[in-house]
């Protein structure tokens, strides 16, 4: 991540690296969507999903470098930018 990334995609990218998925899989937004929902729960919020990605890269920063690469991919491709605040449907919030 870097100093342009949205806070939202960061928190997305962050908790899908948590979770038990592949790297390197391509699932479906709804797999996304309840796997981000259920390590937010898991971990006590997006604080607790950070907490795990820094100790990953604190132990082994071989494999957290290509699984955030992974995760900040997928969350770019299925959470694609918004131009306008008011066009999204209500209801898409990180943890619903």
């Amino acid at each position: 991540m870097n100093a342009t990334t949205p806070v939202l995609t960061a928190a997305r990218a962050e908790a899908l690296f948590t979770t038990g998925l592949a790297t390197g899989s391509r699932p479906a937004f709804e797999v996304v969507e309840d796997a981000i929902r259920a390590t937010v729960r898991a971990h006590g919020g997006v604080r607790g999903c950070a907490a795990d990605v820094a100790a990953e890269y604190g132990d082994h920063p071989e494999l957290a470098v290509p699984r955030m690469r992974w995760a900040l991919e997928v969350v770019a491709l299925l959470y694609p930018p918004r131009r306008n605040h008011t066009t999204r449907p209500y209801g898409w919030a990180l943890v619903g």
